[in-house]
């Protein structure tokens, strides 16, 4: 039964937190590892191990005793993990499948050889290697690890850019004429069953590159919304995905689509299933990974998903804005409880739903000037 299973997630932020809060309603009994030994996960599950998801003895002391491990990031230890399939333990995503992921460049070429249209990118060893490309800037270079809500990226556009460039292995892409872009949230599990949520568009903050808010229906082209959607299950079926899978695509001028990043493990993309999906990427992840059927996903309400940036502005009379937030029909406020501050950092969201996209987009312009 369920409740006997021991599931462990390595990470212990807000998409931890987001499926703890999911594994409750199967009675699920949940572990978590984090280093940060205030991550927001270390509030609800007396499980909690303090050590790095990148330490192979730190994983294998946390996963021995578990039926099954998932993950909330990729920065996770490859090696410990296949020594733990060995051992018995169910590891979903599989490490292979998180082992290509976790490299930007290998993500690319897997997705290459797979015929998955990309953005045209070369892998580079250390910012000397830029200088031949100088005259084909602008171009955007991204770290080929570790990168995360706009952290190790950054547009080339001239000389003076490269003097300050990133001084590891980096992917040098060529900069898109985007028209829009788009994710797709999809779901497979052991049985080759594929879910694919309906694609969102997201809007990026131009400064920090991370993600400012996503609507969901995404309002383009019925045809491009179908080829995003049949992408999607065509990466997860190549990655013999167990679990569900981020895919986030730009449309460009002329109606392409070119995928740009994927990410194995729920994502910010797909908050707003919580309220707006008959079934939570959150509750997908579980049913995916635990050998149960795959839910429906289709959408109840039109929605809008907007992060919340810590900031000066927010952090002055915070309790009396959350407060505005919550007393307005139709907005949903999720809070992640993150200790400490730096500025930047996603510290919550809001999901707005509503009938119509006329009345989502006034509420959220509503919110936008309460929080600053």
């Amino acid at each position: 039964m369920l409740e006997n299973l021991k599931l462990g997630i390595l990470g212990g932020g807000q998409l931890g937190a987001m499926i703890i809060r999911h594994a409750i309603d199967l009675g699920l009994n949940v572990a978590v590892m984090d280093k940060d030994m205030h991550a927001p996960c270390s509030h609800y599950t007396s499980s909690f191990s303090c050590a790095d998801p990148m330490s192979y003895e730190a994983v294998l002391a946390f996963g021995k005793d578990l039926d099954a491990i998932t993950i909330e990031k990729e920065a996770v230890n490859i090696d410990a993990l296949r020594q733990l399939e060995k051992q018995g333990v169910k590891v979903f995503p599989a490490p292979d499948t998180i082992e290509i992921i976790q490299d930007k460049f290998t993500q690319k070429q897997f997705l290459q050889l797979h015929n998955i249209p990309v953005v045209p990118g070369e892998a580079i060893q250390s910012k000397n290697d830029l200088y031949k490309y100088e005259n084909k800037l602008p171009r955007c270079l991204k770290k080929r690890r570790n990168g995360y809500d706009g952290y190790g990226v950054m547009i080339l556009r001239t000389m003076a850019d490269i003097k300050a460039a990133f001084d590891e292995p980096c992917v040098l892409e060529e900069l898109v004429d985007i028209k829009q872009e788009l994710s797709v949230i999809v779901a497979r599990n052991e049985y080759g069953e594929v879910k694919c949520y309906d694609p969102v568009a997201m809007v990026f903050s131009e400064e920090k590159f991370v993600l400012d808010y996503q609507i969901a229906p995404a309002q383009t082209e019925e045809e491009i919304l179908k080829k995003a959607t049949i992408l999607a299950g065509n990466i997860a079926d190549a990655l013999k995905l167990v679990g569900i899978l981020a895919v986030e695509m730009f449309v460009t001028k002329d109606n392409k689509l070119l995928v740009n990043e994927l990410a194995p493990r729920p994502h910010n993309s797909g908050h707003h299933t919580i309220e707006a999906s008959i079934t939570s990427q959150y509750e997908q992840l579980l049913r995916a990974i635990l050998g149960l059927p795959l839910g429906d996903t289709g959408l109840r309400f039109r929605s809008l998903m907007m992060n919340i940036l810590e900031s000066n502005s927010l952090n002055s009379n915070k309790q009396e804005k959350l407060q505005h937030l919550l007393d307005m029909e139709g907005v949903h406020l999720h809070w992640y409880g993150k200790k400490g501050k730096r500025p930047g950092r996603k510290v919550g969201h809001i999901t707005i739903t509503d009938s119509t996209m006329e009345n989502i987009v006034s509420k959220a312009e509503t919110i936008r000037k309460i929080l600053n």
